[in-house]
């Protein structure tokens, strides 16, 4: 290595986490070390956008199956498979364990990013897509793999934001461009005022002074 990381970040952070950027930077710890603060600058300013993606999501495909099924609870009658009524499951004894009294809104928030995109795979079209989900994304002409597909991919990136993982080495620009595209499909005007706040793009166009030592990250 052209320099030695401090020994306070390797204690507070672990070698095993900090040698991916070691390897990103080729060897050099300086660099590494800038890195790994833009790494977390970059997954904050993306933070907001994703935020909003789950919310609306959740909340239009919720509300169609509330309305299809005509019961808030729409879960215990709907046809989903093994692995859907397992996260069910587990959103219910997560819920069970912090109140007497499990609400439906309470289940709805504690499900999952990933569960709410499954209900777009190819096993739940018929159940779900062509009957109802697909009034939940009324800006979207589109086929419903084409979205599942783009939900898959941001269902990776949220994962790896909130798990403290490395996303720089991700084409992060097209993410974010596939983040507002969905957003849209959702609500326009979600997208528009999101995207009036979202200061990612920025923090991207910093990243090469960040890396040269030009700027110090800021998250």
């Amino acid at each position: 290595m052209t320099h030695r990381l401090p020994a306070w970040m390797l204690r507070d952070l672990s070698l095993p986490r900090l040698r991916r950027y070691i390897r990103a930077a080729q060897g050099d710890a300086r660099a590494a070390q800038r890195l790994y603060w833009w790494n977390i600058e970059v997954a904050a300013a993306l933070v907001g956008s994703l935020h909003c993606l789950e919310l609306a999501l959740r909340n239009a495909l919720h509300g169609a199956l509330v309305r299809h099924h005509g019961r808030p609870d729409w879960w215990t009658v709907a046809p989903l498979n093994a692995r859907g009524r397992r996260l069910v499951d587990d959103a219910r004894r997560a819920c069970g364990r912090r109140r007497q009294r499990t609400t439906p809104d309470d289940m709805v928030a504690e499900l999952t990013f990933g569960f709410w995109t499954s209900l777009l795979s190819s096993g739940y079209d018929r159940a779900f897509w062509v009957p109802v989900l697909h009034v939940a994304f009324p800006h979207y002409r589109g086929r419903r793999d084409h979205l599942y597909n783009d939900l898959t991919s941001l269902v990776l990136l949220r994962n790896r934001v909130m798990h403290h993982e490395p996303v720089h080495h991700r084409h992060l620009a097209a993410d974010h461009d596939t983040i507002y595209r969905v957003l849209g499909y959702l609500s326009l005007e979600l997208a528009e005022e999101a995207r009036a706040m979202d200061r990612f793009p920025t923090v991207l166009a910093g990243r090469a002074d960040v890396l040269d030592g030009a700027r110090a990250p800021q998250f």
